[in-house]
């Protein structure tokens, strides 16, 4: 019997379809506009301004020069998730997008690879990092953060698609992917930026693995389930099954939701629940909100007073509350001037959270919150809602997904001429435009 890494590169030989890769392309642009926004901010400018004093290269590092695979890599890593919109998966709770796409588009451009070429490499790349995610466990979850400590899998399986390794090179890579991870949570305590520098560092793991395991590079075979490998060590309540269970479905890039709103997922099932209260509310006196939600949208997102945009970003007090005041939150709903807001604040602690059971219990397959407004008058009045907007039972249109990206990159100063140039130029991908096509036309 082989290893689980060994099952997981014969996986990866699996057809891969035209509507696959039409898949692909959308998550590809997601994470465009996600990236162009995020090297825009604050973080950004960081790994922008280490990024001009690498070596010139073929790769385009996103508003910035060109730079190697590597250095491109390492830059466009930290952009994806600043925002908090990068896709996710909910039963492995991580986003494939920032880890993955990053690796994948520079050793593209690198290798003059063609969009099929890219998005195979791409749907491979999730597939990994999906299917090692989802057996890691609820402990993993609560001292790792799942982005960086999967998220080189990931990237290493991309790399190794576009380097055309055999499953001997995959293994290798896979191993030597796994052997490096980690991303303990501490930044989550703390206003920090941390964040950005696990799925960096997760993005450029994964491509080093796989450039050396083309060199010959041996790595370990029984990384997850060995001895001394990851389960042990990382994940005391791993489920090692789920790694290459379901053989026969769809690519798990199918499985990875969008994100429509700049928080933390944890929260979005709440903000569509408030949303679907707005109308009604609007303009009334709130005397009490209480969100029930599952346990760990709890646990990471009980911030009554958030002191940084990214505890803004964790805080299901105010996404409940800005959302309930003002409407479907956009990028400065979690700025300053928005969470120091005495209205919000008063109405933020107004807000009471509870752990549901029934959400509980079907957390992580499905990400469910209920809002309850109270009025000074008495009049109260429920919504519940059992999956976020954007999950696969509750789909994100695609026009709309295409708008975020447009948006997104609209906040960033990019031309709209030059927009649509880059949404084109993505969608037209999986019919065999070169990725140098979009490389040479990113901000």
């Amino acid at each position: 019997m082989g290893t689980l890494t060994e099952g997981i590169a014969a996986l990866l030989r699996r057809p891969i379809t035209d509507a696959d890769r039409d898949r692909a392309a959308l998550h590809l642009l997601d994470w465009i506009g996600c990236a162009v926004a995020g090297a825009a901010s604050e973080t950004g400018a960081v790994f922008r301004r280490q990024a001009a004093r690498q070596p010139a290269g073929p790769a385009r590092v996103i508003l910035g020069a060109t730079h190697t695979a590597r250095d491109a890599a390492f830059a466009n890593g930290a952009f994806g998730n600043v925002l908090e919109m990068d896709d996710v998966h909910r039963e492995a709770i991580l986003h494939p997008g920032p880890v993955i796409m990053p690796a994948a588009l520079a050793l593209a451009a690198e290798r003059g690879a063609d969009g099929p070429t890219l998005l195979d490499a791409i749907i491979r790349g999730y597939d990994a990092e999906i299917r090692i995610g989802r057996a890691m466990g609820h402990a993993h979850y609560r001292q790792f953060h799942p982005t960086a400590s999967c998220g080189p899998f990931g990237s290493a399986a991309a790399a190794g698609s576009l380097l055309g390794l055999d499953d001997k090179g995959m293994v290798w890579a896979l191993g030597n992917a796994g052997t490096q991870t980690g991303g303990v949570w501490q930044c989550r305590a703390e206003p920090v930026m941390t964040k950005q520098l696990h799925t960096a560092r997760a993005a450029v793991m994964g491509l080093e693995a796989a450039l050396l395991a083309a060199d010959g590079l041996t790595g370990p075979r029984a990384i997850l389930e060995g001895a001394l490998g990851v389960f042990v060590g990382m994940a005391p309540d791993a489920k090692p099954d789920r790694v290459l269970a379901d053989p026969g479905a769809p690519w798990l890039i199918h499985e990875t939701s969008f994100k429509p709103w700049p928080a933390c997922r944890h929260c979005h099932a709440t903000i569509d629940a408030a949303l679907a209260l707005r109308d009604w509310v609007a303009g009334r006196e709130i005397a009490a909100i209480e969100v029930a939600a599952y346990g760990d949208a709890v646990a990471f997102c009980d911030r009554v007073q958030p002191d940084s945009v990214i505890q803004s970003k964790f805080s299901l007090q105010h996404a409940v509350a800005v959302t309930l005041r003002d409407g479907p939150p956009p990028l400065d709903a979690f700025e300053a001037a928005c969470f120091t807001d005495p209205g919000l604040a008063a109405l933020r602690s107004r807000v009471t959270l509870t752990r549901d059971e029934a959400f509980t219990s079907a957390y992580p397959a499905r990400f469910g919150s209920a809002v309850t407004v109270t009025l000074t008058d008495g009049e109260a009045r429920h919504a519940a809602i059992p999956d976020a907007l954007g999950d696969p039972e509750n789909p994100l249109p695609v026009a709309d997904i295409i708008d975020k990206a447009r948006r997104l990159m609209h906040s960033a100063g990019v031309a709209d001429d030059r927009i649509e140039r880059v949404i084109d130029a993505t969608l037209a991908l999986p019919r065999g435009a070169a990725v140098a096509t979009l490389d040479t036309i990113l901000p």
